[in-house]
């Protein structure tokens, strides 16, 4: 009788798995996805739930600790038997569970912008692909401010390498000499940024306009931002475009001497929008807190949560496999005022933003696309992908068609 009870309740609610760092060097990011996870899970609750039964959260800390986010994915899927998984913010976490969510048959939302170069059937990207972030970043340095020479900052690692190849064999398409190029990385959790900075400075000291273009993640960009501060690097002489510093990172740091500089993304919180208002008040409201940010990756989530419940309502069923099938052409607002729609490739549309630092540690858009913006997996400008395109649908159901030979090789393809 006992095992009756407990599989009934089991049956009574639908499993949701938050894959988030709460501790270790990314838990400065991942902490407030948790957060909103739990906020959007008590909406849809209040709304009567899904399918006529509520959704209970799952919530895992996964501590930065990469191996150990494929031990949590495996319990996720194959002890608490979630319908879906929201979670990881590094590439080498994605990287980590990739296997298991393909292996067990499960239903990823990534909510991060990311260097593309992958395409998998158990993944829904819902952050920026490169060229959703990292081109049109690169384009607005070089087109409103004149820049020459690049400085390729990032964390050592498969989403800052991989990016910055992208970036690498963009510039030079665009005419820049190999030697206005100098790329440099640091391990997670870099604190030291005395020598990095001066090596900056004395770049950008050969007077052509100098930029950074910032793939530097989690607490690392603490101490950069304050050693750019110290050794008075200001955004008038050389500005830094960042990928990973949002409102929330913000608020841990003295942003007086950050004024100017830049990040892009694809959605700020001092956004004016209807949609975007309710937002922040409901978070306000559901953390208590009148002060918390709202960032990027967590309107990520908002339209990834939101996309899988109407998925899942117009499958009828949380079965993946009808669910994965039902998410291509998925179209709900976003934070900004529009709509985004899931593309056949698991990538979404996006308007792209570039904003400046104010020195209350909001960003001020100064720049943005005039449309949504689709996510394009496959980059236009390395040689092993421009022939590659994805599509889930029947028949094709590939993640890495090359146009060229005709032929689909395999599920995912990762590029280190």
């Amino acid at each position: 009788m006992g095992l009756g009870t407990a599989s009934a309740s089991a049956e009574d609610t639908i499993k949701v798995g938050i894959l988030h760092s709460l501790s270790g060097t990314m838990a400065i990011s991942e902490t407030t996805l948790k957060d909103v996870m739990l906020m959007l899970i008590d909406e849809q609750n209040k709304k009567g739930g899904l399918l006529g039964k509520k959704l209970e959260a799952v919530v895992v800390d996964p501590a930065s600790n990469w191996p150990l986010f494929a031990e949590k994915a495996k319990q996720l899927l194959e002890v608490d038997k979630v319908a879906a998984t929201f979670g990881c913010w590094t590439s080498v976490s994605r990287k980590s569970v990739l296997p298991v969510f393909e292996h067990d048959n499960g239903i990823l939302f990534y909510p991060v912008q990311y260097e593309g170069e992958e395409s998998s059937r158990n993944v829904f990207y819902t952050g920026a692909a490169p060229n959703q972030q990292a081109i049109p970043a690169v384009d607005y340095l070089m087109n409103e401010e004149g820049v020459k020479r690049w400085v390729l900052e990032g964390t050592d690692y498969v989403y800052p390498r991989t990016t910055n190849k992208i970036l690498e064999a963009y510039l030079k398409l665009k005419g820049v000499p190999a030697e206005d190029i100098m790329v440099n990385y640091t391990p997670f959790g870099f604190s030291d940024w005395q020598t990095e900075v001066g090596n900056i400075k004395k770049f950008g000291s050969a007077g052509k306009k100098t930029a950074v273009v910032s793939t530097v993640n989690g607490d690392a960009n603490v101490p950069f931002y304050k050693e750019l501060g110290n050794q008075g690097v200001k955004a008038t002489d050389i500005p830094v475009v960042a990928f990973s510093v949002g409102e929330e990172e913000l608020a841990g740091l003295d942003t007086k001497p950050l004024v100017g500089h830049l990040a892009a993304w694809n959605y700020f919180m001092s956004v004016d929008a209807p949609e975007n208002k309710a937002f922040i008040d409901e978070w306000h409201k559901f953390t208590k807190n009148d002060k918390r940010t709202t960032n990027d990756p967590m309107e990520a989530h908002y339209i990834g949560f939101n996309m899988w419940v109407k998925a899942v309502e117009k499958a009828g069923t949380i079965d993946p496999d009808a669910v994965i099938d039902a998410m291509i052409g998925v179209s709900v607002p976003n934070l900004t005022g529009g709509y985004s729609a899931m593309m056949p490739n698991h990538h979404i549309t996006k308007p792209v933003l570039i904003g400046e630092i104010q020195a209350d540690g909001q960003l001020d858009t100064v720049w943005q696309t005039s449309g949504l913006v689709p996510g394009d997996e496959w980059s236009d400008y390395l040689d092993g992908s421009k022939d590659l395109i994805s599509d889930w649908r029947a028949p094709l159901s590939c993640g890495n068609f090359n146009t060229k030979t005709g032929k689909c090789g395999g599920e995912t393809v990762a590029t280190q």
